[in-house]
């Protein structure tokens, strides 16, 4: 992080010499570049000349309280010490915040997709027991939901659901809970009380701007059908439900949740569109699907980022080590635990990265 910072020390000083010359100031193009760039980088070198002004005032003091001898003095010396200490702690912060913040997305939707993978029934009841999860921790965070589509199956189930989220920091706070989720436990199905071990993909995606894609009419194909239910009366008897096909890349996009065709149509269009854009960057990036796969798997259950383990009331996140006993607790959308040394770890690693 500090060569990073002294990095930005170094540009910051080098435009201010640039900005100082006659013919800086003639060119406004290039003038106005390099203001923009010189206040970019005004919010990380102020604080961190601060820290290290904090730093110096901290390591002088320390070298005083060593010849000091006389035991008041070493008692204010030392206060004064550790003032200096947490001064330098909660820059670092601040610096640490604002490095990182350069590089996070600014997102204003979130799309969460919860799909059963290996497991068959069992599967799809641990589907939507995350959905559970995750809606119940995004009231506890005040964020808003809506659900976008679901196929439910025979036992009430999940075999896919799809929730918006709108709030500006639900990406940041949610996005590394995309992978396999597996789940360790003896299923309503099972008659002998064996455990089984099933699996559930989760993705985390940002909802692109109007601008940032352009989907042109005759790209789609819309097919419109009645709505399947779980029978009697909630079963739609007009053809409200929407099935849109983006033509070029073969996507597909159901939903049938609204008792309205126009309702289904926009939400589908916009989940269509998440999706889209995720497979345009993946392709640009890698040029072969390997992102979204690195992202949810395969929904095989040797694949997992994390494990649930009902006998043992356990949750384990394999990437970073971390377990706690407390499933039910989890289970119920108390997610901080998780969530929270996850974010800190991969900002950590993106510090690193660069």
């Amino acid at each position: 992080m500090f060569e990073k910072l002294e990095e930005s020390e170094r540009r910051y000083e080098e435009i201010e010499h640039e900005m100082a010359k006659p013919e800086a100031v003639v060119n406004m193009e290039v003038y106005k570049k390099l203001t923009k760039e010189y206040a970019e980088l005004k919010e990380f070198v102020e604080p961190f000349r601060e820290w290290k002004k904090t730093k110096d005032e901290e390591e002088k003091t320390l070298e005083m309280l060593k010849s000091e001898t006389q035991e008041e003095m070493k008692i204010l010396i030392k206060e004064e010490a550790n003032r200096l200490s947490e001064g330098k702690e909660k820059l670092e912060t601040l610096l640490r915040g604002r490095l990182l913040g350069r590089h996070e997305k600014n997102v204003q939707n979130t799309f969460l997709e919860i799909r059963a993978g290996t497991g068959g029934e069992e599967a799809a009841l641990f589907a939507k027991d995350l959905f559970t999860m995750y809606t119940r921790f995004a009231e506890k965070m005040k964020w808003k939901t809506e659900l976008m589509a679901a196929s439910i199956s025979d036992l009430g189930g999940f075999k896919e659901v799809v929730v918006v989220i709108e709030a500006r920091d639900a990406y940041g706070q949610l996005r590394y809970e995309s992978g396999v989720h597996r789940v360790q436990r003896v299923p309503v199905t099972e008659a002998h009380g064996r455990i089984h071990t099933s699996a559930v993909t989760v993705a985390v995606l940002p909802e692109p701007e109007e601008m940032e894609l352009n989907i042109g009419a005759e790209d789609l194909r819309i097919d419109v059908f009645r709505s399947s239910g779980p029978g009697g009366q909630h079963v739609n008897t007009t053809d409200s439900a929407v099935r849109i096909t983006h033509i070029p890349t073969g996507l597909v996009v159901t939903c049938q949740d609204e008792k309205s065709q126009h309702k289904n149509k926009s939400k589908a269009i916009r989940v269509l569109r998440t999706r889209l854009k995720e497979k345009m960057e993946t392709e640009k990036e890698l040029e072969i699907s390997e992102e979204r796969k690195k992202q949810v798997g395969s929904g095989d259950r040797s694949e997992r980022i994390r494990t649930y383990n009902f006998p043992q009331g356990r949750v384990t996140d394999h990437r970073i080590g971390l377990t706690l006993y407390k499933l039910q607790n989890v289970l119920d959308g108390n997610i901080e635990d998780i969530v929270n040394p996850l974010v800190a770890h991969f900002q950590s690693e993106s510090l690193k990265a660069g």
